[in-house]
């Protein structure tokens, strides 16, 4: 057999300016705050910051991207995030449950919301924006029933300490929640990367048509990346709850955009034109990088929500541009046969 020719130097670099540009740009917003700030950005006590500060919000961003392989949109993960905060605190604080049960049963909710999501989805054929915008307002609602709208405040000897813990704790000198975000984006690069349930959800978010033509259970594995959203959120709500050790109400809404900025983003890198979890783990550090410099700078407050407001639209661009350009790829590449596509056993 003759050797496929190697695509020429021009689509080499093209592909490794879209792979790699935005972790080279990390780099050199890092190194431009650094120059600009040396006394006070490049310091371990300002890295410990941002990467505690940005855990919780780099979770939500990989809890969000996995829908996103599905070419599906879950908008209730803030609202979900709210709500598992909320009832970690209402049932360690206030009915004085052992934190770990309360801990597992919050993660599980989270998992089970989820896949109410997803068979909302897709056995009633409701748009995921629609669906799960829905779902969000009565998690909404929930939370205002538990909370009554009033923040749940421990009693005077506080929360269990072993609990705070789970997210004040530090190893090698750095942030433990940091190394949480670390396990589930390799976790996450194994299941889509790695396993057939990653070929699967991508071939779903791709060519739904085709998924359905090689036998892939659609309806499945969709109500499986909202699960395991689901179940990302539930795991970043019980870590809220330990960050702020109140409860309150409102505070899930906060961490919707930042979550789908990141990853949008995220899809722009690595592997671009697709939704992958070392992508968004870029794009969750280049966002953190941006708004720590902005913050150090002296910026109003005003100027957070603009910058995730336009790095969202300019990351809606991007994704776009190169989903469209890994499509024209495709259409120059010779025709795949039955045996490139993944194979589904029963």
């Amino acid at each position: 057999m003759t050797p496929s020719p190697r695509p020429p130097l021009g689509r080499r670099f093209g592909h490794l300016v879209g792979a790699y540009g935005l972790l080279a740009l990390t780099a050199l917003l890092f190194l431009a705050f650094s120059l600009t700030l040396p006394d006070t950005f490049p310091t371990l006590d300002n890295i410990s910051e941002v990467l505690s500060n940005q855990s919780i919000p780099a979770m939500l961003a990989l809890g969000a991207m996995i829908p996103i392989v599905t070419a599906k949109f879950d908008l209730s993960i803030g609202y979900g995030l709210g709500l598992a905060h909320v009832m970690t605190m209402q049932l360690i604080a206030n009915e004085a449950w052992p934190w770990p049960l309360t801990c597992l049963v919050v993660v599980l909710g989270g998992a089970v919301v989820g896949t109410f999501n997803g068979v909302v989805v897709e056995f009633a054929k409701i748009d995921s924006f629609i669906a799960t915008l829905g779902t969000g307002s009565i998690l909404y609602a929930l939370t205002g029933w538990i909370t009554n709208g009033a923040r749940i405040v421990p009693g005077p000897h506080g929360l269990p300490a072993a609990f705070t813990d789970l997210y004040d704790s530090r190893f090698l000198g750095l942030p433990v929640p940091a190394f949480y975000v670390l396990a589930l984006t390799a976790v996450l690069w194994l299941l889509l990367e790695r396993l057939p349930l990653g070929r699967y959800l991508y071939v779903i978010g791709s060519n739904p048509r085709t998924a359905d033509l090689v036998g892939i259970p659609t309806r499945r594995y969709v109500i499986y990346a909202f699960a395991g959203s689901g179940l990302i959120v539930g795991i970043a709500g019980v870590l809220l709850a330990a960050q702020q050790r109140i409860g309150n109400p409102s505070v899930g809404q906060d961490y919707l955009l930042p979550a789908f900025v990141g990853a949008l983003l995220g899809s722009t890198a690595i592997k671009p034109g697709r939704a992958n979890a070392l992508g968004t783990l870029v794009a969750v550090v280049i966002l953190a990088i941006g708004l720590a410099g902005i913050g150090q700078l002296g910026a109003q407050f005003w100027v957070t929500p603009l910058f995730n407001g336009a790095t969202l639209l300019i990351a809606v661009g991007m994704a776009g541009y190169a989903a469209r350009r890994q499509l024209r790829q495709r259409r120059t590449e010779p025709p795949r046969t039955h045996h490139d596509l993944p194979k589904v056993t029963s």
